[in-house]
């Protein structure tokens, strides 16, 4: 992909900031910060995918929210000190992540696909670019309604989510014996049409979306083996910020 090429697509390609959730299991820490304006090395979870959002060109973003999310508009604005446009999907409560996506979608003015990256993972050496390399395949393919980033089961959650036939994203529970299962990122490229059967407003999981394409093979993926972070709990959060590198 050409330099012309790969800034003509940043910027056509809008990427949807997930920042809806409560934070329970981050607790007492949320109860006054919405969990993505929590801080890691200083700059909060947002901040860093802010940064590498602009750092690769793209110029629209969506963020999500409702708990406290005065507090996130008031930190971010309009976007101008990242260079980048930023407009805010307000819920009155969390929508979950396809009903959250689904009302973001006027917003978001996607042509076919956009990105989407969950405001509560850090992983700030994600190759972002790769992302907008991935979609000009997806287009040429035009088979594929998502594309997932899976990595290695962290601790915290052993048997995984998904895995890869090939290129193809299967449900875990279907996994041969000696196939590796894999966990979600939270970090994905979707098409609008995923979503065409939701109800704006209502409240709707992500998951029974993608097992349906699953069954169709309309969701690919990759093994992502760089830096991740879940950041689920206090503990967590704690031990990134004591790590010294990132």
């Amino acid at each position: 992909m050409s330099v012309a090429s790969a800034f003509n697509l940043s910027n056509s390609i809008p990427c949807l900031l997930l920042a809806a959730g409560r934070g329970e299991r981050m607790r007492p820490l949320t109860d006054t910060i919405p969990k993505p304006l929590l801080e890691v090395h200083g700059k909060s979870l947002l901040a860093w995918h802010l940064e590498g959002l602009a750092k690769v060109g793209i110029k629209q973003v969506v963020i999500n929210h409702a708990w406290l999310g005065e507090q996130i508009e008031a930190a971010f604005g309009n976007g101008e000190t990242f260079g980048l446009h930023i407009d805010y999907s307000r819920e009155e409560t969390a929508l979950e992540t396809a009903g959250g996506i689904c009302k973001a979608l006027s917003l978001l003015n996607a042509n076919d696909y956009f990105l989407v990256i969950n405001g509560d993972v850090f992983s700030p050496h994600f190759p972002i670019n790769h992302l907008l390399k991935r979609i000009l395949e997806l287009r040429c393919q035009q088979q594929f309604l998502a594309h997932l980033i899976l990595v290695p089961n962290p601790p915290q959650h052993p048997h995984g989510d998904f895995y890869l036939d090939e290129q193809i994203v299967r449900d875990a529970e279907l996994a041969p014996k000696d196939i590796p299962k894999l966990t979600f990122s939270g970090i994905g490229i979707y098409h609008h049409i995923l979503f065409k059967d939701l109800i704006l407003g209502q409240s709707a999981k992500l998951a029974p979306l993608l097992r349906k394409a699953m069954a169709d093979n309309r969701v690919s993926g990759e093994n992502y083996r760089g830096s991740w972070h879940d950041v689920g709990s206090p503990e967590r959060l704690a031990e990134l910020n004591k790590s010294e590198s990132l």
